[in-house]
C-alpha cells in the first residue's frame, strides 16, 4: 500500500478539510480584547477579528495560547483550521507540552457546541490519532497526540479503546514507547503530563491510565517483547508503598 493511500491519512485529511468548511469566515467577536503589552497590538487583534486571513506562527500561537479572552470558544473557532493543520505537522510550540493544545480545546468548551459545529473537531480529534497509531510516516509522537487529544476532551476512555482496537506493530511500538515515556513519573505517583485545565481530574486520570497499563498494556507488551526491565517497571505500578520501593526489580528512581 503507498502511504498517499493510507486509510487513516486520507480520514484525517478529510477532518481537516471538514474543519476548513465549517468554521470558514469564523471571527473572534467584535469587541474582543486583550491586553496589548502581553498579547499583541491592535493591528493583531484585528487580524482574529478579519475571516480567512492567515496568521502568521507566532500570532498563531499567541491566540490559541492565550488564557484570558472575553470569548475563548470563538477566538479558537476562528483559528481552528489552521491550528489544527499546524498540530498534525508538528509546527506547533508549547509552553509546558502536547497538554497546553489540549488546554486550548478544552478552554473553549467545544463539546459544548452545537452538533454541526463540535461533531467535526470530535472526527478531527480522533482522526488524528488514529493515524497517529497507523500511519507510519506520521510526524507527531502517538504519545504525545494521546495527551492532547485527552486534555482536549477531559477523557482517556475514546483514546485508550481506540488503542486496544488497533492492535498492529505500529500500534503496539507505539504502546511500549508511551509506557516507556511515562513509566518514571507515574512510579513516583505522579501523572507524566500536566494538568492545567482546573476540570481535569489528575489523580482520577492517573488511576484510569495506571489501571489501563496494568490490565491491557501489560499483556499487549509482553507479547509485543518489549524489554524485561520495561515490562517490570509496568508491573511495578501494581504495587504499593515498601513492595514497591523493595522490589528486586526497583529501578533505583530518585524522587
Amino acid at each position: 500500500m503507498h502511504l498517499a493511500d493510507h486509510p487513516a491519512r486520507r480520514r484525517l485529511s478529510a477532518a481537516l478539510d471538514n474543519l476548513a468548511v465549517t468554521f470558514h469566515g469564523m471571527t473572534a467577536r467584535p469587541d474582543e480584547h486583550n491586553c496589548e503589552c502581553h498579547w499583541g497590538s491592535p493591528e493583531e487583534l484585528s487580524l482574529l477579528k478579519t475571516p480567512n486571513v492567515e496568521l502568521e506562527p507566532d500570532l498563531l500561537r499567541r491566540a490559541w495560547q492565550a488564557t484570558d479572552w472575553t470569548d475563548h470558544a470563538a477566538v479558537l473557532r476562528r483559528v481552528l483550521p489552521q491550528f489544527a493543520t499546524a498540530l498534525v505537522a508538528g509546527r506547533t510550540e508549547h509552553w509546558f507540552g502536547p497538554e497546553d493544545a489540549g488546554y486550548s480545546f478544552a478552554r473553549g468548551r467545544w463539546q459544548q457546541w452545537p452538533d454541526h459545529h463540535a461533531r467535526p473537531v470530535r472526527e478531527f480529534l480522533h482522526a488524528w490519532w488514529a493515524q497517529s497509531l497507523t500511519d507510519p510516516d506520521a510526524i507527531v509522537p502517538a504519545h504525545q497526540v494521546f495527551v492532547m487529544c485527552a486534555e482536549a476532551s477531559g477523557t482517556l476512555r475514546p483514546w485508550l479503546a481506540e488503542w486496544e482496537n488497533q492492535t498492529g506493530y505500529l500500534s503496539d511500538r507505539h504502546l511500549a514507547e508511551a509506557a516507556a515515556t511515562w513509566e518514571y513519573e507515574l512510579l513516583g505517583e505522579s501523572l507524566p503530563w500536566r494538568v492545567g485545565w482546573y476540570e481535569h481530574d489528575e489523580e482520577e486520570i492517573r488511576a484510569e491510565l495506571v489501571a489501563w497499563l496494568l490490565g491491557h498494556a501489560a499483556a499487549r507488551l509482553r507479547a509485543f517483547g518489549a524489554s524485561a526491565d520495561l515490562q517490570h517497571r509496568i508491573r511495578l505500578l501494581g504495587l504499593t508503598g515498601e513492595d514497591r520501593w523493595t522490589d528486586p526489580h526497583w529501578p533505583g528512581h530518585r524522587y
